[in-house]
């Protein structure tokens, strides 16, 4: 936890940092040491990359604690570099591998207060929707479903201004979960339906199993209900 809290505070150092160093660059382009800045960047970047791999190899060995502090290290090191896409992928893959730890709080700040707020300054909506996704899958697994369902619809949203038909149907499939969590079983239903159509539609069977498992859910707890 030490580690996981210490990842959270470093990022957020960084950010009020790079935000004073931008100004300084914005006002004087052609300062004598703006060569010296581009080496640094790249050396930060290179950083980045090198922590980013390893923690990506932590997290297929399951060594989890290792991968939260080398993730964090690597977006530490993106941000540094000015290179916001790869920051915000390894907020990301940080705030997930919190996620695996049941660590619900972490992640979900590291999102919140992090990456969303990095992808809303760049204008990226893919990043922005890839954001509501995690808020909406970090507050299902915490019981928090009025949240949960607020961020998995605001996926849906954006998925639908920007076109992509995947995304959409992750935030109907989200939103189905939601409900059967809620036991609103007859909507949840509804959406499951709809996700499949929408899934037949767009010519995808990645959702098949997902919905399966979704479905097998509803009957078997409408007869755990009529028992008791």
């Amino acid at each position: 936890m030490n580690k996981s809290w210490l990842a959270i505070i470093l990022l957020f150092i960084s950010v009020r940092a790079m935000s004073q160093a931008g100004h300084s660059l914005a006002e004087d382009p052609h300062a004598p040491n703006s060569a010296i800045n581009i080496v640094v960047s790249n050396l930060d970047e290179s950083e980045g990359n090198t922590y980013f791999a390893e923690a990506e190899k932590n997290e297929r060995k399951g060594e989890l604690d290792e991968a939260v502090t080398l993730f964090g290290k690597a977006a530490f090191e993106y941000n540094s570099a000015r290179q916001f896409v790869r920051y915000g992928s390894a907020l990301m893959r940080l705030s997930n591998v919190h996620f695996q730890l049941a660590h619900f709080t972490e992640a979900e700040q590291v999102v919140l207060n992090v990456a969303l707020k990095n992808y809303s300054k760049i204008g990226s909506k893919a990043g922005q929707m890839e954001s509501y996704s995690q808020l909406g899958k970090i507050y299902l697994a915490s019981s928090k479903y009025t949240q949960s369902m607020w961020f998995y619809t605001q996926q849906g949203i954006l998925a639908r201004q920007i076109g992509n038909n995947t995304a959409y149907i992750e935030s109907v499939l989200g939103i189905a979960n939601v409900k059967i969590r809620k036991k609103e079983y007859t909507m949840a239903s509804r959406d499951l339906t709809r996700a499949e159509l929408l899934a037949r539609s767009a010519n995808t069977t990645q959702f098949k199993s997902q919905i399966r498992e979704a479905r097998a859910l509803i009957p078997a707890k409408i007869s755990a209900k009529k028992q008791s």
